[in-house]
């Protein structure tokens, strides 16, 4: 048993070590660029759900509304370009 306990230690310790060598290799962002990359995703985020809805929308007013929300998502995606 106690074998068994140790395999798994080595086994975590690894993977913890191939975490940590991971992490360093990121390149390392500023907190303004890490907001710019936050909102960024998130942009990307709603514009996938909105694309998702209008895919699934068969009311004209509703699916008028999300092109609308799309075109600006995407006006608001290209300032990230």
């Amino acid at each position: 048993m106690a074998r068994g306990w140790e395999s798994k230690s080595v086994e975590d310790q690894k993977g913890a070590a191939e975490a940590a060598r991971d992490a360093a290799a990121e390149p390392r962002l500023s907190p303004d660029e890490r907001e710019k990359h936050s909102r960024k995703q998130s942009l990307l985020l709603s514009r996938a759900q909105t694309v998702s809805r209008l895919k699934a929308t068969q009311n004209a007013r509703y699916r008028a509304q999300l092109e609308l929300a799309l075109k600006h998502l995407d006006e608001q995606l290209r300032e990230y370009e």
